[in-house]
């Protein structure tokens, strides 16, 4: 009968710039007496992974543009921070007070290109976290480097929380990932009554990531690894192809 098992790092320490997280990993399993097997995914939140890349801003040094300024205005927010997500970003596609959705530079239409202030050293003072700046190569390295230190590659999912068009709360998605598939394509396979499957296709990397994330909770849990066991494995498609491209989005 098939089944998953998912199971979180306890006690994983703080993150800091120019920490390699490889080796945080490894001797976080070696104390936790947790072994890797083959086939197994581990699921890591993308501030840890931000963090050790230092990918940080603070407020004091960014100048608002004419542009942040007004946009500030309208949503009622410090035009400091709205030009961080200017930065980050290529399009405004929503704005209100106290909501500013953008499409980030890489391809999400998400909120604030994804900066933070949560759950990071200097975060009420002004300092923010920005996302990494190409998950997918970020993934790859960090797979890279845990087979050379454990003998045995995990594949590797970056998770997120973003907000979704047409439902409350977050869920977490993959913005980074090396060594499954990230999106699966069944169209024409079979359903239970023979037809064929003509629009079908999964967001598999998403759906891991979504499962993680309820153990690695939204505020002050401390567990921003998890090790997802009993999926199969399968082929190496970067979470990159989870992004629907303009053309055919429907929704604006």
């Amino acid at each position: 009968m098939p089944s998953l098992t998912l199971t979180t790092l306890d006690g994983f320490p703080m993150v800091k710039p120019g920490d390699n997280l490889a080796r945080m990993i490894a001797d976080n399993l070696t104390t936790q007496g947790t072994t890797l097997q083959s086939g197994d995914i581990l699921v890591l939140a993308q501030k840890v992974v931000s963090k050790a890349e230092g990918r940080y801003r603070d407020l004091a040094t960014i100048q608002p543009s004419p542009e942040a300024t007004a946009l500030a205005v309208e949503t009622d927010k410090d035009p400091r921070m709205v030009q961080a997500i200017l930065d980050e970003s290529t399009e405004v596609v929503r704005k209100r007070k106290g909501v500013l959705v953008v499409r980030h530079k890489r391809g999400w239409v998400m909120a604030q290109a994804g900066i933070d202030q949560s759950n990071i050293e200097g975060g009420d003072t002004g300092r923010l976290l920005l996302l990494p700046e190409d998950p997918d190569a970020s993934a790859a390295k960090l797979r890279h480097d845990l087979g050379a230190i454990l003998g045995t590659a995990p594949a590797v999912i970056i998770a997120d929380s973003f907000g979704r068009p047409f439902r409350n709360g977050t869920s977490g998605v993959a913005i980074g990932a090396a060594g499954l598939s990230s999106f699966i394509d069944i169209r024409g396979e079979k359903d239970l009554f023979g037809r064929d499957l003509k629009v079908s296709t999964v967001g598999h990397a998403d759906e891991i990531a979504a499962a993680a994330s309820l153990l690695m909770g939204q505020a002050a849990e401390g567990r921003p690894v998890v090790i997802v066991s009993g999926l199969r494995s399968s082929p190496d498609v970067p979470a990159e192809a989870l992004i629907r491209p303009i053309e055919d989005d429907l929704f604006r």
